[in-house]
């Protein structure tokens, strides 16, 4: 099974706050921070959600 490592490419501040705790839940907190994710559907779904905020990379 794949995993991603997500990096948090710009900051939450302006963001609407479902956006803000979904990048939280997701184990970012600071900008330029990366975590090693599990693919799955509920990670692909909080990813698509704040897609726009993220870099992404499968390995």
């Amino acid at each position: 099974m794949a995993n991603l490592k997500v990096t948090l490419a710009k900051s939450t501040i302006g963001c609407l706050p479902k956006h803000r705790r979904t990048v939280e839940a997701l184990g970012l907190k600071k900008t330029n921070r990366s975590v090693v994710l599990p693919d799955n559907a509920a990670t692909r779904g909080m990813i698509k959600q704040v897609e726009y905020l993220l870099k992404v990379e499968e390995i």
